[in-house]
């Protein structure tokens, strides 16, 4: 066990048996050449296939990690949130562990948080091919509603790369809802209304041509409009309280 990390990396788990062993290695391998005293917290969220078995394994390994293994599924959003609470480092992040997000941009996100910023998500910039076209163009579009309904400024609000002061989003999360892939557009936008700086990083998202995506763009599409319209709602309050009190 690692005492006092200056960096904790929450890495959410489902169904990730084809990359979880060659992810995790490029990963340590990248955070060893930094200065950092890290730990990673591995959380598997009731996985299908032999995740489950496997974190163990690797803990064993890795003597940076720390594991938990759900008996129930609770959800991504859930599961990163029960991470962050764990973390003993004060700069927390989280990356989805297909690295299609690369690893390197933990770096400039802790400098950022380092320097003032609360939060720092990943804008991510697609090389786009026929297998990402669609997720770009879905994306976008969602993203632009999200400008639009939530009057919030940011071009990308569901990526699974953010890093967080962790003592200033404890108190987000004990606002934030959604236990699901809605989670990443309601902590922004909470952490937005509540006058936190965050910083936008342009990041590449590099397609893993092994990786079997677990999003549903169709069905997870009409679930996020759905979430949307209901979470408008509470934003259209929080905003009126605002004015009010200017």
């Amino acid at each position: 066990m690692i005492k006092n990390p200056d960096l904790t990396i929450v890495l959410a788990c489902y169904n990730e048996m084809e990359h979880i062993n060659k992810s995790l290695s490029e990963l340590i391998d990248f955070l060893d050449c930094t200065k950092f005293k890290y730990e990673i917290i591995m959380i598997d969220d009731c996985s299908k296939d032999k995740t489950a078995e496997e974190i163990p394994k690797l803990a064993k390994k890795y003597p940076q990690i720390r594991f938990y293994l759900h008996k129930k599924n609770i959800g991504r959003g859930g599961t990163v949130s029960e991470g962050i609470k764990l973390a003993r480092g004060k700069i927390v992040g989280f990356l989805d562990i297909d690295l299609e997000t690369p690893q390197w941009y933990i770096l400039p996100a802790y400098i950022y948080i380092k320097k003032g910023y609360d939060l720092v998500t990943a804008h991510r910039i697609y090389k786009l091919s026929i297998r990402t076209l669609i997720r770009a163009i879905l994306s976008r579009g969602y993203n632009f509603l999200t400008r639009i309904m939530l009057k919030i400024p940011f071009q990308d609000t569901e990526a699974g790369f953010k890093f967080f002061n962790k003592e200033k989003i404890l108190s987000v999360l004990e606002e934030t809802k959604d236990k699901g892939w809605f989670w990443d557009t309601e902590i922004i936008t909470r952490a937005y209304y509540k006058n936190y700086k965050i910083k936008m990083l342009p990041t590449l998202f590099i397609r893993k041509p092994y990786k079997t995506s677990t999003v549903k763009l169709f069905s997870d599409g009409v679930d996020y409009f759905k979430k949307l319209l209901k979470f408008r709602k509470e934003i259209k309050a929080i905003r009126r309280k605002r004015s009010q009190k200017k």
